[in-house]
């Protein structure tokens, strides 16, 4: 004998995922990198800055990044349908993983023009350098505020924000490269600091890469305890034993959850109250708004195939 429960996919409200309520936000800063691209890359060519070609070339990754994540949004929201039982909410979390891997490439890229401009330095010109930077920190800081928020929320927008915020520190890196040139006349101070850019950015990517795989994969989202879960099941009126008991992630703020949950005999016959209590036992203490229990008398797991935890 066995019953489903099941209620709404999570996220917001309305259905949406929890970055979409941060779209507006998200296309205001897509614009201002937009911008900044343009003037870095005729900065970077004009006074012969690596540096600021790499910032720019960080900074289109950031744009493209937003791209996806607005692109993913718009996907996600898009209605369930019997093919799809949980819509597109899981092409924000491909996003941010091609978000990773564009960063890794970006990477190699700065990291083979540094040694080729270390070895052949070029000349730079300080105080054109300097405008530049200055100007492009003023549109991260900017962008920075209006993502702060919401990172904590989407898996997505946190890899925008974070995107971002390494672009801020670049830019601190090439005013400061920027000023030693102009004061110094070290052209390598600029190559050194594309090179820091690069290794910046690695462990950025390498933590979103990580965390998206995680949530392809399935796993138990990172801040729950599967035992502690049973637990509170377990301490739930008639509730003899808990099995199957399975935990994960459609998209950032939609963890799922499903069990068999073996009750006594009597409780079966009032199944809907049961299922009430003990799904707000998830919601309450875990989170977790959609939640598939299967309710059974003792002895009934010894009918069923492959089991797990």
């Amino acid at each position: 004998m066995g019953t489903g429960h099941g209620h709404a996919h999570g996220g917001l409200p309305d259905g949406s995922t929890a970055a979409a309520a941060h779209r507006g936000r998200m296309i205001t800063v897509l614009c201002l990198t937009v911008g900044v691209i343009g003037v870095q890359v005729a900065g970077g060519l004009a006074s012969g800055s690596l540096a600021l070609l790499a910032d720019a070339g960080h900074a289109a990754a950031d744009a493209f990044g937003l791209v996806l994540a607005l692109f993913a949004i718009w996907i996600a929201a898009r209605p369930f349908s019997p093919k799809r039982t949980f819509g597109f909410q899981r092409a924000e979390i491909l996003a941010a993983a091609a978000n990773a891997l564009l960063l890794f490439a970006l990477c190699g890229y700065i990291a083979y023009e540094t040694v080729h401009r270390l070895v052949t330095p070029q000349p730079v010109a300080g105080p054109t350098m300097l405008a530049v930077a200055v100007l492009g920190l003023a549109a991260n800081v900017i962008g920075l505020l209006l993502l702060h928020r919401g990172q904590t929320q989407s898996l997505n927008l946190r890899g925008a924000y974070l995107e971002v915020l390494s672009d801020t520190l670049s830019s601190v890196g090439v005013i400061v490269a920027a000023l030693v040139i102009w004061l110094t006349g070290w052209d390598r101070a600029d190559s050194i600091v594309s090179l820091g850019i690069a290794v910046f950015i690695l462990p950025r990517a390498w933590g979103l890469l990580r965390e998206a795989v995680h949530i392809l994969l399935e796993a138990t989202p990172r801040n729950m305890d599967l035992d502690e879960v049973r637990s509170h099941l377990l301490a739930q009126p008639g509730v003899l034993d808990v099995h199957d008991l399975h935990a994960w992630t459609i998209t950032s703020g939609v963890p799922v959850m499903s069990a068999h949950v073996v009750v006594e005999e009597e409780r079966l016959r009032h199944c809907g109250r049961m299922l009430d209590e003990l799904h707000a036992c998830l919601s309450g203490h875990f989170d977790v708004e959609h939640s598939t229990l299967q309710l059974e008398p003792a002895g009934h797991a010894s009918h069923e195939g492959a089991r797990h935890l």
